[in-house]
């Protein structure tokens, strides 16, 4: 077998950059979807290598097939220089690659250092040296910089963001060559996404090879040292250097310039729906906020800083130590969700998955979920709530083959709006969004931006919390920044980034 491997363009790749893996001619489907079309893409040592593209691309279903979970139709992969039978995924470990996919996979009921070592512990006989598999985990969270966290904990006990910090730490304890991470920054802030790519950069400094797959640009332009863009199951192009533009993967992605992703901020406001006066909580401290019909409030602020927290407060899942609310001038005292529902407020969850749908059943369920618990004394309910969410569908152009469809099938940005749509169907008045893009490509974050805007132009009171700055900044009329369990500013929508990261990353006594 040769060293040297032609490359999609047609270019010879010189030996001393021979592909560690080189995907050829690869063809996948699904029934009635073709998955993947002629797929061929070379992974060089020493480099990040993104890959960009909508949900249902082809990213992921090209990981599947090189961990072995899925086996091709088409084609052939060619590993270290051999023809690779990838049939399971032990295989693929075997032959040097991990992986760290876009769903959690941790053991709940076990530690983080068991998590960690999990299938590869360190032994003395049959019997795990304890100690030492604490420290070898304390060493490669500390790596990553999550060495605060405590390795003796139940994975249970993190937060999502420290649970990706495991599987992180996971696939460098395999020291595999090629690491792939799909997804692994989305629910970072801007301070843990800086320690993991200067992770990466360490580990392509030592000659391995990453792909690196996520839907956040500005990410991608930051890390990238080629980029690979999908678009129904192919590979449309490969940009390197100068040409790795946040403009030119969108106009390759969706044929749009990434100017028209958010819609204009103008709109009418009206009055003053949602008041918040010196909130306190376990975690939040004397917030006070305001948002106004028409208007969509930003909350930003690092991971930790309170947000979240804020809008579970907000809600009437954290109870109120002190401070008051009032909801369209009327004083309101929250103490469960269900109480701030009667008020008129919604709250679309961080992690759609185990919070906001329910996987197993179907879109109209989901989406009539909150609407039918107030109509089954009334007669031909079931039918009234099959009409609405038809046209909720309609309305909100989810994607799905029919109402019957399972929601856990569909891509993540058509599982948000069927959140969404789930409480349109009782029509709130303060609609409370925590990270409403968190895992969705680019084209489908740009339905989302359309909704959000025409909600708050339907007189909708909006507060949205967003990792991303770009979002934030493109969707507010107002930014409220976080930190330490405290509002620190307020900021008009026409603030700067480095602005709101000043506040977000100011120390105490600041």
């Amino acid at each position: 077998m040769t060293s040297a491997f032609t490359s999609p363009a047609g270019a010879q790749l010189p030996p001393e950059r021979a592909a560690v893996v080189s995907v050829r001619n690869v063809s996948m489907s699904y029934p009635g979807v073709r998955a993947l079309r002629e797929v061929s893409i070379d992974i060089l040592p020493g480099e990040v290598h993104c890959w960009v593209g909508e949900n249902g691309a082809g990213k992921s279903t090209l990981i599947r097939v090189l961990a072995g979970a899925q086996q091709p139709e088409l084609g052939c992969i060619v590993v270290n220089g051999e023809l690779a039978e990838l049939s399971n995924p032990h295989v693929a470990i075997r032959m040097g690659m991990s992986f760290i996919l876009q769903e959690l996979s941790v053991v709940d009921g076990l530690s983080v250092a068991d998590n960690i070592l999990l299938g590869n512990e360190i032994k003395r006989g049959p019997s795990v040296r304890v100690a030492d598999t604490r420290a070898r985990a304390h060493e490669l969270l500390d790596r990553i910089g999550f060495g605060f966290v405590d390795v003796r904990l139940p994975v249970r006990a993190l937060s999502i963001a420290e649970k990706q910090a495991v599987m992180i730490a996971r696939a460098l304890h395999l020291d595999a060559k090629v690491l792939f991470l799909d997804e692994t920054t989305a629910t970072l802030d801007n301070e843990e996404v800086a320690r993991l790519f200067e992770v990466m950069r360490g580990l392509r400094a030592e000659g391995r090879s990453l792909v690196f797959v996520s839907h956040r640009l500005h990410e991608v332009e930051q890390i990238a040292d080629r980029v690979s863009v999908f678009k129904d199951g192919t590979i449309v192009a490969t940009l390197s250097g100068a040409e790795i533009t946040q403009s030119a993967m969108v106009r390759f992605m969706v044929g749009r310039d990434i100017g028209d992703m958010f819609p204009s901020k103008l709109r009418d406001k009206g009055e003053q729906v949602l008041v918040a006066r010196l909130l306190s909580t376990d975690s939040v401290h004397d917030v006070e906020l305001s948002v106004r019909r028409g208007e969509i409030l930003g909350i930003a602020g690092l991971v930790g800083s309170g947000r979240t927290e804020l809008l579970r407060a907000l809600f009437g899942l954290d109870p109120l130590r002190s401070g008051s609310l009032t909801v369209h001038g009327v004083p309101a005292v929250f103490r469960s969700p269900r109480d701030a529902i009667r008020s008129g407020l919604a709250l679309v969850p961080e992690d759609r998955r185990s919070q906001g749908i329910v996987a197993l059943r179907s879109v109209e369920e989901n989406v009539t979920l909150s609407w039918m618990t107030r109509q089954r004394r009334r007669l031909r309910w079931r039918a009234e709530g099959r009409r609405m969410a038809a046209d909720l569908v309609e309305e909100l152009r989810i994607k799905t083959p029919s109402l019957h469809q399972l929601v856990g099938l569909l891509s993540g940005g058509n599982q948000q709006k069927v959140v969404i749509a789930r409480w349109l169907s009782i029509r709130p008045d303060v609609l409370l969004l925590d990270e409403p893009t968190r895992g969705i490509d680019v084209g489908a974050k740009a339905e989302i931006y359309k909704l959000i805007d025409k909600l708050a132009r339907d007189g909708m009171a909006v507060v949205v919390v967003s990792s991303e700055l770009p979002e934030i900044l493109g969707l507010s009329n107002n930014v409220l920044v976080m930190h330490g369990g405290r509002a620190v500013a307020h900021l008009s929508g026409d603030t700067s980034e480095e602005e709101i990261i000043r506040f977000a990353m100011a120390t105490e006594g600041n």
